[in-house]
């Protein structure tokens, strides 16, 4: 399921009762098994917002008229099943992510402020406001691909610098007191 996708669909004229029972039931099947390759964690959610338009359909259908039959338990709404789970997890990890590189110094430029929250040896640069109050250093130079600090030296004012490596990314920024 990592390469391949698989799409399921249920046919079939449905009551009230089982048109909710069902949507509900692939939804939450979606909510746990879609994620797993690449393809699928981008049409996953999409699916899931289609699921919507059905679900209305279903819940603007009467009642089911007593018959030979028994309709379907439509079962708990999904937010109170633990399939949601599958939902809650990929969000938080998304945001999580995002959140983590909010201060990234990799998205900082020229002009940008940041403060060391770290000691020299051990550095944790974040990236600040420059009117905020924690503004240590205006990033004056920054070296893409570069370790080499001795050449912050060439930007006007720089007297400190800091340098990130991790695997094939790596910069130098050439940093002036605020």
């Amino acid at each position: 399921m990592i390469i391949l996708m698989r799409f399921l669909k249920r046919q079939g004229p449905f009551c009230r009762t089982c048109g909710i029972a069902s949507v509900r039931d692939m939804t939450a099947k979606s909510l746990w098994q879609g994620w797993w390759g690449i393809g699928s964690s981008i049409v996953n959610p999409i699916t899931m917002l289609m699921n919507i338009g059905p679900m209305q359909k279903f819940k603007s259908l009467p009642e089911p008229a007593p018959g030979p039959g028994q309709p379907m338990n439509p079962g708990k709404p999904l937010f109170q099943r633990p399939a949601i789970l599958g939902l809650i997890i990929p969000v938080a990890v998304v945001a999580l992510i995002v959140f983590a590189n909010l201060n990234s110094t990799s998205n900082a430029d020229v002009g940008s402020c940041v403060v060391n929250k770290g000691t020299s040896g051990n550095p944790d640069v974040k990236v600040v406001d420059c009117t905020s109050s924690d503004a240590e250093y205006r990033i004056v130079g920054k070296l893409d691909d570069s370790t080499d600090d001795s050449r912050c030296q060439d930007f006007a004012g720089s007297e400190a610098s800091y340098v990130y490596e991790r695997g094939s990314t790596k910069y130098t920024l050439c940093l002036a007191p605020v």
